[in-house]
């Protein structure tokens, strides 16, 4: 008999179903016996008259929360029962895995007049049995949203005649800047975990692919502690040829941005709203749009925000905070794209103005930076020449042959999926990531 999704249940009144999945609740008394079965999609309550079912009685004996069952059974309609008005009435019930006392309390529980109050643990607690941790609805509900998410950026991108790549994560040099990287033993020599699919992304526009995208890891060697660093994620990168301006990236990653909004909101939305007290929202198009001095102006004159003239060629984290009360504001919106970096706070590769100025933007959502995009210098001589000023040229000088037998105009970005998912839940990035990596943290 093949299994059925308990989600399933309702459609299967007066039929002989076979169900699975971990025990939710379990209430034992001498009659009767009282189990609450949940699968990825929802719970059944299975009832059990022991002088009836004996040998169900005897299988069950002992069973423990969180064990895994499997349950063949009548579905019966039943108006007291909680769970949807229908329960289960066994035939047969097998004990798949018998379950320890947990290590860990996922939820809070208040106290009752027979028991004390239980505390949560600790997030890093969690952490350690982090596959125990993620049993929980609201954490099932992070994932089943996540994947929802990347589908649909998928999707718009698929609409938009773009090819999807996977580029190489061990590589030869530092994507960027020569910091930041891990440095990895490669047979005899030394190779580098990519903190970027940069490089290939723009051999890809060389190659003549035109517009492409990649979802995979990503690596940065900081030591950062706080709530929305790691040093592995899962990074959703763009890159397209043949553009006029680096508007035309913004402009496209709005879009997409907004699609994958409106179907979460669509899926999801009430269940976010129900279980984490945040809304979804999805945003009206086109997104504003700030120069960075234009920005510090705005922070100083209406939130006394001040920083030395020496910081005002990148945003500080406070000020991306801040832009959040900025654009609410001004705008009634929760993105916000900010222009007009210092070249030095830029990596080489953006392409400049006739001033010197960057074409590229960051893009802030809820006060948090979740990408940086630029139209990309394509044109040999002038990114040899910057690379060169910023002391890389011989570190990336299989990266620069990609410019010197042709190659289109283009742009891109990098949005980041976990820092995304932590600002749709508003919760820190550990909570949000199926295994968090950090620089004290390398299991499970």
């Amino acid at each position: 008999m093949d299994r059925i999704y308990i989600r399933d249940i309702a459609n299967a009144a007066g039929k002989t179903v076979k169900v699975q999945g971990f025990v939710d609740n379990y209430r034992d008394s001498k009659a009767m016996a009282f189990i609450v079965l949940k699968d990825i999609t929802g719970r059944l309550q299975i009832t059990v008259e022991k002088e009836k079912l004996p040998a169900v009685a005897e299988a069950i004996s002992g069973l423990t929360p969180d064990s895994v069952i499997t349950a063949v059974g009548t579905v019966i309609e039943n108006e007291y029962v909680k769970l949807g008005g229908r329960e289960l009435i066994p035939d047969e019930i097998i004990v798949e895995s018998l379950a320890e006392a947990l290590p860990i309390a996922r939820k809070s529980i208040p106290a009752t007049k027979k028991k004390q109050a239980v505390e949560r643990s600790s997030i890093d607690q969690r952490l350690d049995y982090r596959w125990v941790d993620l049993r929980t609805d609201e954490n099932q509900l992070i994932f089943k949203a996540q994947t929802c998410m990347i589908n649909a950026l998928r999707e718009f991108c698929l609409k938009k005649n773009f090819m999807e790549i996977h580029t190489p994560k061990l590589i030869a040099a530092a994507s960027e800047s020569g910091a930041d990287v891990f440095e990895v033993k490669y047979f005899d020599r030394n190779a580098y975990l990519a903190q970027s699919p940069q490089f290939y992304k723009q051999m890809a526009m060389a190659s003549g692919f035109e517009r492409i995208f990649e979802v995979g890891p990503v690596f940065r060697a900081e030591k950062s502690f706080t709530n929305k660093h790691t040093t592995e994620f899962t990074g959703f990168d763009i890159e397209m040829s043949y553009i006029n301006s680096f508007r035309d990236v913004m402009a496209f990653e709005a879009e997409l941005l907004t699609y994958g909004l409106t179907k979460v909101k669509e899926a999801y939305g009430k269940e976010i709203e129900e279980m984490f007290g945040i809304p979804v929202v999805v945003p009206t198009l086109p997104f504003p749009e700030v120069k960075l001095a234009d920005l510090y102006q705005g922070l100083e004159e209406e939130f006394g925000y001040t920083v030395p003239d020496s910081e005002k060629g990148d945003l500080t984290t406070d000020a991306e905070h801040l832009s959040f009360e900025w654009v609410k504001k001004h705008y009634g919106h929760e993105f916000l794209f900010v222009t007009d970096y210092s070249a030095d706070k830029r990596a080489f590769y953006h392409m400049r103005d006739e001033k010197g100025m960057p074409m590229g933007y960051d893009l802030i959502w809820r006060g948090t930076e979740i990408t940086t995009g630029a139209q990309r210098e394509h044109r040999f001589a002038q990114l040899k020449a910057q690379a060169d000023e910023k002391g890389l040229g011989e570190d990336v000088k299989f990266y620069l042959d990609f410019f010197r037998y042709g190659c289109p105009p283009h742009g891109g970005f990098g949005l980041g999926v976990d820092r995304l998912t932590m600002l749709l839940f508003g919760l820190p990035i550990k909570e949000c990531m199926f295994l968090f990596r950090g620089p004290n943290r390398l299991t499970p």
